[in-house]
């Protein structure tokens, strides 16, 4: 597959690939479990990952840490009432953890949006997910990060995958899905960004507490570009250097997903095989998909 033969995203999060029919050969149709990462590359970026996804390879224990990971071009970056979550970077899985168990794997981490992980790939790793757990069935899966030339973040990712035992029967896709997040426009050279000035803010994310006419523009309006991207366009080391000011011990409930202060009643509570002490920053625990508990606010 080409980029160029790629069409430009146009709205839709994904598109077919070969007619969505997948690039297996026959000789790969194998009921033995497996999971291959690709090495990183000279830039630091992730390859091919390819597993024969099963029973046998999908976890049993709820997700670890990942924070600790920096995938290429990765950027901590909040855009507040343009994305749900606030923050455009997630690192995605290529192999969704829920698939194979993978957790702080370097060789399946992207930098990727919002919009990549949870509008794009995440119905197809459910679809995925959910044949294997029915039927107890294999299906070969495929996730390529595509890059254009040098650039750090990946431009987008080619999942394919097909069901074994019915070939193809129960699981088939090819699709491209975007790294892309509406409103937000990327240099996928370095990671940086910015605001991108023809967005409209859809009314129900703009802020409650401006009123009158003209609410949605003055809510759109109230947070700069030179705000919103702060971290973004600082340099590695700035940004470094912020992170660590500000990192604090914390409480991560595994089993809820929720982190506390030590303090917080609900730590006394919790059961100690759920507990995982991190220290890390605020905003690094709520990317990574956590919550703050609403008692004692962390």
């Amino acid at each position: 597959m080409e980029l160029a033969d790629i069409p430009a995203y146009s709205g839709s999060a994904y598109c077919e690939i070969n007619g969505n029919v997948p690039a297996f050969g026959d000789d790969e149709l194998v009921t033995d479990a497996f999971e291959n990462y690709s090495d990183l590359d000279s830039l630091g970026r992730c390859g091919v990952a390819y597993a024969n996804i099963c029973k046998e390879i999908m976890p049993t224990e709820e997700r670890g840490a990942i924070g600790m990971v920096k995938p290429s071009g990765w950027h901590t970056v909040k855009y507040n009432d343009r994305i749900d979550g606030n923050y455009l970077y997630n690192r995605c899985h290529l192999i969704g953890y829920q698939l194979a168990g993978e957790n702080a794997n370097e060789k399946n981490l992207i930098t990727g949006t919002r919009y990549l992980n949870v509008t794009g790939m995440l119905p197809f790793e459910n679809e995925v997910a959910d044949y294997v757990e029915s039927t107890g069935n294999h299906v070969l899966y495929r996730v390529t990060p595509v890059y254009d030339g040098d650039n750090l973040v990946a431009s987008g990712v080619q999942m394919e995958a097909e069901s074994v035992e019915d070939k193809g029967d129960g699981v088939s896709f090819n699709v491209y899905v975007y790294n892309v997040q509406p409103g937000v426009l990327i240099d996928y050279a370095t990671g940086d960004s910015e605001a991108d000035p023809g967005y409209v803010v859809p009314r129900e994310n703009t802020s409650s507490d401006v009123s009158g006419e003209d609410g949605g523009q003055a809510a759109e309006a109230g947070t700069s570009e030179e705000t919103q991207n702060t971290e973004s366009e600082a340099d590695d080391t700035s940004e470094a250097q912020t992170e660590a000011a500000n990192e604090d011990t914390y409480i991560v409930n595994t089993n809820t997903g929720k982190f506390h202060k030590p303090s917080c009643r609900s730590v006394k509570q919790m059961k100690e095989s759920n507990k995982s002490e991190r220290t890390t920053t605020r905003d690094e625990l709520i990317s990574e998909g956590y919550e703050p508990c609403k008692n004692c606010n962390p």
